[in-house]
């Protein structure tokens, strides 16, 4: 009989004397019973028997033999596999025993035979045995895919000895029965793959514990205690950022923790919503010191301690500062990982294909190895020595090994160096949030108070605030801030960079003094050994700081002058500016502790050596130096620190990506008599006053003046910071509190200084307004900084065209912006700005999750560009406005497919108009509110205040008691009306509710909080509402036409001034409207008049201005033709006489007297042609002409009777 026998889902036929799955599992259930039972004496038997008693009385060690009732097994907290593997409690049969450690306790507590007791063993073991069979099976079913280094989570070492023992008697028992497949495939899936947990086990030695400032003997700080999660998110592309990584961290620091997708050290392998290939290679980036390195080793050792990605088999972390090392030597991939992870080719490791690995790459800029991705030769044998950069980019581009995961860190500007089709992922680290700040500190210390203080101070101190996101600046500004706490003076706590640099560099060598030169902490802090080390230092890091290295081998100290064993004396001493790290076979590497420490030292390098020397290390023109002899010989030999300072900045704000940009700020700085005395004994007094500070300051705010980068404006203010001087900014934080700014005067630099205080402000940076600056083109444009860290940006009714279109749409498709909602309604943007705009919504960067185009013109042809852009994979558009415009319904009925909620009412053609004028609708006047002394005429759309009361009106209780109507037609959403006025009159909106009987301020109109108004009087607008008069600055004459334009939902109100092809803007009024308004109209005096415009006589006038217009353009035209047309019969005819002349002049050529007979002859025929050509085309011109005239004149005709028909209603 033929069984068939599923193992891992694949179906295999087994012989025809082979039992099934389960007979085999039952036959060995059997045989380990009886083997407990029956006392026959055969030799493997006894042996299984011994092994399963080890096995059970293992567990009898640690569990009675009625288990206590407690909580149900559950899924471990770090599997993301089914729960179908976690353990089942094994139930003992029995009483409880009183010493659940020894078979005497149980005997004595019973008084039972040890027959009974043996008896009650076997039930145990037996039901022992069926749990595991269970178990066993499920795994070579494939109904639990977890392997047992996931099942025995929780458990000790004695209890996974126990199972194995089990599992040792289980395969021995199969291959005795013919099954070697499934005892193979049992134990491929059951058993740790060779020499893995020796791997854990020397991870975890290595990583898991941390050395976080000086260790203290005897207590070293375990990982998992210090460490603070770290805000991971997922960054798109892997493209390079050449910016100052400072700058980068300030640029972080103002998007929201909730802009991007974050995710968790367990999820950095799951391929995110919506892409269906797995992920192999996953690139993290982050700045010199975010914790990229202390998130790889917590990986590590939590995949060590079997807490998380039990999924892989190994996990190999490599370092390309030890990776530099083997520049030059051959290796296989196999042979490479026993070089740095002894042990794995004596464990049999020869191939990796058979398991999952995870190889980690950390700190790719740092990498020296020439990585040639284009030409590199291809590498498929694991086996097959070559050169170490060959293996490593065979392995990136998945021919090496293409099973295999792979992560790799990187700062941002060399995440370049690994083509990006070659990457599935990139993130990025953002190092702490403020939350994760004060977690940080508070972890550091016990001490609430001094917590809370350093807490406190730091958010008052942008810079400090944002350099905090970087977790070893953290522990940078805690050590100091500690220090300075505790010590005796307790001074002012330091405010910039470069104080906080300044105490550490002085705490870090009085350390030095007490624990390597047994000196006192009241020792003079410099003695002349510290002092020649730090300028080592110094040069070191200015030196390299110019090539753009953090790492130092033997020959970069060489070409600095340092020998290594003067290098490996810094590092042993200054532990925490200077570190030396031993690679395998005792190579040197060498790096300062964090990039702006290295560039700290860097600039009191340059410093110091223009005091001492009064040499310039920045520049070497010939020019400069000349203008340096020049200051000296007339400041007496004293170097001038401005020369210095000037030529720094000019050297910054060259730098194309920003790299000097903390280095002159510690530059600066370091000029303040404050910081010199800090550092007395290390840095030469240069006795600088504060003239000195202030030719600086000034030379600074100059080059504010010019057209600078954002970056490079943010930076020069955070150079005014560190010398003291606040005065730009006080000057603009003064006129926005006082409510007196004005865009229109403000200078670059005040543009500039702008646009880094809304920068620094949290409150402007969650919803940015620009009417609140200036609703106009050009300071969009100078405030596109702050639109892009804006959350959300409001740009409605600003009017705004197509030429910001192209500008926002580079906003939306940056990296670095936060925009989630952006309103653009009430601007002319038209389908050709809209197209513009559909570029930056394509983008992949863009996260934009809701976009309002109402009122912006868009047509069938901007519809169309909408759908192709959101209804693209990338787009992030969620909700979008299209109201009040006409983009078609097929462009409406695929968006309402694509979108979660589409607004599309208020459309149609009539939409299409520039200007407010698209808002049109119609009012009536309510004949109930009209007071009996106005009178209605023009079918009830002219009121006219009158001297004799009208006996038509009944008495209505809505009636009102001034000169005062009110319409009848509420208004909702954007509306807009045009009035013809004369006299004395107040064009009103108003609530219902307004009181009506009476003459108190409470009945008229503008004189209340229910209503406002335009006053046209005496030749002035005036705006009144709540009784508060605002004159405007528009003058007007004793008639006119006046539109308004509402928008309700957006509490805005304007009036403007209309002439026949203009519109000038009176006044706005912003404020909130709690009810429905309604139009109304006031009268102050006998004779004043109001009469509603229909706008279809000002679209007829235009019409006709159009027309007319057209009309003498065409004449114009015509009679251009007729010349061009008399022209061209002209030469048709010289044309035509040429060929007869030379016909004629052929025939009579011999014949002197026949050609003067045919000159003559010629010339008579000429002025006849001509003269006919002439008529006739004169008589064509003047027949056209005359006709041309009479349409004309009768154009003109019809055009004035319907002008003077219109004015003589009017006058009526």
């Amino acid at each position: 009989m033929r069984s068939r026998l599923k193992i891992r889902g694949e179906t295999r036929q087994s012989s025809a004397l082979t039992p099934s799955v389960h007979q085999c599992y039952t036959a060995c259930v059997v045989c380990v019973c009886v083997c407990v039972c029956v006392c026959v004496c055969v030799c493997v038997c006894v042996c299984v028997c011994v092994c399963v008693c080890v096995c059970v009385c293992g567990v009898f060690s640690r569990k009675k033999l009625t288990p206590e009732p407690g909580p149900e097994p559950g899924p471990s907290s770090v599997s993301f596999r089914s729960d179908q593997s976690m353990d089942k409690p094994i139930e003992f049969k029995g009483g409880p025993s009183t010493d659940p450690h020894s078979l005497e306790g149980v005997y004595g507590s019973s008084g039972a035979e040890p027959d009974s007791i043996f008896t009650l063993l076997e039930d145990n073991i037996i039901s022992f045995v069926k749990a595991e069979l269970k178990h066993m099976q499920k795994i070579v079913d494939g109904d639990d895919p977890e392997c047992s280094e996931s099942q025995m989570e929780g458990e000790d070492e004695e209890q996974r000895r126990s199972k194995e023992a089990f599992l040792n008697i289980t395969l021995y028992f199969l291959k005795r029965m013919k099954q070697e497949e499934l005892a193979e495939r049992l134990q491929s899936s059951t058993k740790a793959p060779p020499y893995q947990r020796e791997l854990k086990s020397k991870l975890k030695k290595k990583f898991q514990c941390v050395s976080e400032g000086v260790a203290k003997a005897g207590s070293p700080t375990l990982l998992k205690e210090i460490f603070t999660e770290l805000y991971i998110t997922e960054r798109g592309s892997g493209e390079v950022n050449q910016e100052h990584e400072v700058i980068q961290i300030e640029t972080a620091s103002r998007r929201s923790d909730t802009a991007e997708r974050a995710i968790t050290l367990e999820e950095l392998f799951k391929a995110p919503p919506g892409r269906p290939r797995p992920v192999r290679t996953v690139m993290t980036k982050g700045v010199a010191g975010i914790g990229k390195t202390l998130l790889t080793h917590k990986f590590t050792v939590d995949w060590a301690e079997d807490k998380a990605q039990q999924e892989l088999h190994y996990t190999f972390l490599l370092t390309f500062r030890e990776l530099n090392m083997l520049r030059g030597r051959s290796f296989s991939l196999v042979g490479l990982v026993d070089h740095f992870f002894s042990g794995s080719k004596k464990a049999g490791i020869c191939s990796f294909q058979d398991f999952l690995v995870l190889f980690i790459l950390d700190g790719l800029d740092e990498c020296r190895l020439p990585l040639n991705f284009l030409s590199t030769q291809t590498l498929t044998d694991v086996s097959e020595s070559t050169s170490v950069e060959v293996l490593l980019i065979n392995l990136i581009r998945g021919e090496l090994l293409p099973s295999a995961r792979l992560w790799i860190t990187t700062r941002p500007a060399a995440a370049n160096q690994i083509p990006p089709e070659f990457v599935d992922m990139v993130t990025e680290v953002r190092g702490f949030t403020d939350l994760q700040k004060d977690e940080y500190f508070r972890k550091r210390s016990t001490d609430e108070e001094q917590v809370s203080r350093i807490m406190s101070h730091i958010r008052t101190c942008r810079s400090l605030h944002i350099m905090c996101h970087i977790p070893l600046f953290c522990w940078i500004t805690a050590t100091v801030l500690e220090d300075v706490l505790k010590s005796r003076e307790k001074g002012e706590l330091p405010k910039t960079l470069t104080q906080i640099y300044s105490h550490y560099v002085v705490l870090q060598n009085k350390v030095k003094t007490v624990k390597f030169d047994g000196g006192a902490a009241t020792d003079p802090h410099w003695n002349p050994q510290s002092r020649k080390m730090i300028e080592s230092l110094g040069k070191l890091a200015f030196e390299q700081l110019q090539k753009g290295m953090l790492i130092f081998y033997e020959s970069d100290l060489t070409e600095c002058g340092m020998d290594l064993r003067a290098a490996s004396v810094c590092s042993g001493v200054f532990t925490q500016v200077f570190r030396e790290e031993s690679s395998l076979y005792q190579d040197k590497v060498f790096t300062f502790i964090h990039l702006s420490l290295q560039e700290f030292l860097a600039a009191l390098h340059v410093h110091q050596t223009f005091i001492s020397s009064k040499v310039n290390l920045l520049e070497n023109s010939w020019m400069f130096k000349f203008k340096q002899t020049l200051n000296l010989l007339h400041s007496g030999g004293q170097p001038d620190l401005n020369l210095l300072h000037q030529s720094a900045v000019d050297e910054a704000l060259r730098s194309p990506n920003g790299h000097l940009d903390l280095f002159l700020r510690f530059l600066l700085g370091l000029s303040l008599p404050t910081n010199q005395r800090l550092l007395q004994g290390l840095l030469t007094q240069t006795g600088s006053d504060s003239q000195t500070n202030q030719i600086t300051v000034k030379y600074i705010k100059e080059k504010l003046r010019e057209s600078l980068s954002t970056e490079r404006s943010i930076n020069l203010f955070h150079c005014l910071n560190e010398v003291n001087d606040h005065s730009l900014l006080e000057e603009i934080q003064q006129s926005m509190r006082s409510g007196s700014l004005s865009t229109e005067e403000l200078s670059p630099a005040q543009w500039s200084a702008l646009v880094f205080i809304l920068l620094s402000s949290q409150e402007h940076l969650d919803v940015f307004d620009l009417k609140k600056f200036s609703p106009s083109e050009e300071a969009f444009l100078k405030l596109l900084p702050v639109v892009k860290a804006s959350k959300k940006v409001k740009l409605s009714s600003c009017g705004l065209s197509e030429r910001i279109c192209a500008a926002l749409s580079s906003v939306l498709s940056s990296q670095s912006s936060s925009v989630k909602h952006l309103d653009l309604s009430n601007n002319d943007l038209q389908d050709s700005g809209v197209k513009l705009l559909c570029e930056g919504l394509k983008s992949p960067h863009c996260k934009l999750d809701s976009l309002s185009l109402s009122g912006c013109v868009i047509t069938e042809v901007g519809g169309a560009s909408l759908v192709a852009a959101l209804s693209s994979n990338s787009s992030s558009v969620r909700e979008l406005d299209l109201s009040y415009n006409h983009p078609g319904d097929s462009a409406v009925k695929l968006l309402s497919q694509t979108l979660n909620t589409l607004r599309a009412d208020h459309g149609g053609e009539q939409r299409i108009k520039a200007g407010v004028r698209k808002y049109f609708c119609h009012i009536h006047l309510d004949t109930n509110s009209i007071n009996k002394n106005l009178r209605l005429s023009d079918n009830n759309r002219m009121v006219t205040c009158v001297k004799k009361k009208e006996e038509l009106y009944p008495d209505h209780q809505d009636r009102f008691d001034h000169y005062q109507v009110l319409c009848s037609t509420g208004l909702t959403g954007r509306c807009y009306w045009e009035v013809e006025w004369n006299g004395y009159v107040s064009i009103a909106v108003s609530y219902r509710g307004i009181r009506r009987k009476g003459y108190s301020d409470d009945c008229r109109f503008g004189f209340n909080n229910q209503s406002w108004i335009l006053e046209c009087f005496r030749g002035f607008y005036s705006i009144i509402h709540n009784n508060i008069f605002t004159r405007t600055s528009c003058l007007c004459g004793s008639s006119g036409r006046v539109g308004v334009y509402v928008d309700c939902p957006d509490g805005r109100l304007s009036f403007y001034e209309v002439s026949s092809d203009s519109m000038t803007l009176i006044y706005t009024v912003c404020t909130s409207f709690t009810d429905t308004l309604y139009p109304g109209f006031g009268f102050g005096s006998i004779g004043s008049s109001v009469s509603l415009s229909p706008l279809r006589q000002t679209d007829r006038q235009t019409d006709r201005q159009r027309d007319s217009h057209t009309d003498r353009q065409t004449h114009r035209l015509t009679q251009l033709h007729r010349q061009s047309d008399k022209q061209t019969d002209r030469q048709t005819h010289r044309q035509h006489r040429q060929t007869v002349r030379h016909r004629d002049r052929q025939t009579d050529r011999h014949s002197f007297t026949d050609r003067q007979t045919l000159r003559q002859r010629d010339r008579h025929t000429d002025r006849q042609t001509d003269r006919q050509a002439d008529g006739h085309t004169d008589k064509q011109t003047h027949t056209a002409t005359q006709t041309d005239r009479q349409t004309y004149r009768q154009t003109n005709t019809h055009t004035e009777r319907q002008t003077h028909s219109y004015t003589d209603r009017q006058t009526h």
